[in-house]
């Protein structure tokens, strides 16, 4: 069994979750690897989503990895309970919308769930919408195109302020049906956070997932044992993408610093 934690996500977006297992995890090693090549997995079948996502995590195993974060709601719902079963001795975790912080900061109000078109058809989601739909009122709202403009490394432009005004229009403050929070329900979506609160006005909170993906990778080894206990060691972080061009490799190590954006 390797040092490796293998993250996997359609793209590049699930970085903002790796971004927060290093931060709890500092001295872990990690593998990043995003599709690109096959990217959105959105907008495909769920089987295909399946399909590519155990053919990901068999080439993770295969390199030794001790335990697999799938960044990817998308991939999340078509494949993680396959694959626990597939792989029972292996630390697996998913992504879900974060639903429940949702509500409980927002109880009663308007929340508004940002996600691809897959995500929200899936049965995962609808049993999660089911355990919350009383305590809050839940909008969901497919938005294909979103992942897009992360995959090209456009998160500042006015392109994109333009797509987001127009999904986001009747859920603006001081509209008719204006939202108390946003759940960013595709690992993509975090790194255009900061444009979408800005669209939708002061006082709108902004939820995602990535905390409790970490939290739960991190007590999943703990229990297995296998997590790294040398607290003065460094992890480091190996990123590859199928779509085999470099400025992909060069974008994902942006978006791990979140910073040097034109």
């Amino acid at each position: 069994m390797g040092r490796e934690i293998a993250v996997f996500d359609s793209g590049v977006g699930g970085i903002s979750v790796l971004r927060e297992l290093v931060r709890q995890m500092p001295g872990e090693d990690f593998y990043f690897y995003g599709d690109s090549a096959h990217a959105p997995y959105g907008t495909k079948s769920t089987q295909e989503v399946r399909d590519l996502t155990i053919a990901h995590t068999k080439d993770f195993i295969a390199r030794g990895c001790k335990g697999v974060v799938i960044a990817c709601n998308t991939a999340t719902s078509a494949a993680v309970r396959v694959l626990r079963q597939m792989y029972p001795d292996l630390p697996i975790v998913g992504i879900e919308p974060a639903l429940k912080p949702a509500v409980e900061n927002c109880p009663g109000g308007r929340i508004l769930v940002l996600a691809t078109p897959m995500t929200i058809r899936e049965e995962k989601f609808h049993r999660l919408l089911a355990k919350y739909e009383d305590r809050a009122f839940v909008i969901p709202l497919p938005a294909p195109g979103l992942m897009e403009f992360v995959e090209r490394g456009d998160i500042h432009s006015a392109d994109l302020k333009d797509f987001l005004e127009k999904l986001l229009d009747p859920y603006r403050i001081g509209k008719p049906d204006a939202v108390d929070g946003v759940v960013l329900g595709c690992t993509h979506y975090p790194f255009v956070a900061d444009t979408i609160a800005e669209v939708l006005g002061d006082g709108v909170r902004i939820f995602d997932g990535a905390e409790g993906t970490a939290r739960e990778m991190r007590r999943r080894l703990d229990v297995a044992g296998r997590l790294e206990v040398d607290e003065k060691r460094t992890g480091r972080v190996i990123f590859a993408n199928s779509q085999k061009d470099p400025e992909k490799i060069e974008l994902m190590e942006k978006l791990l610093g979140h910073g040097n954006f034109a």
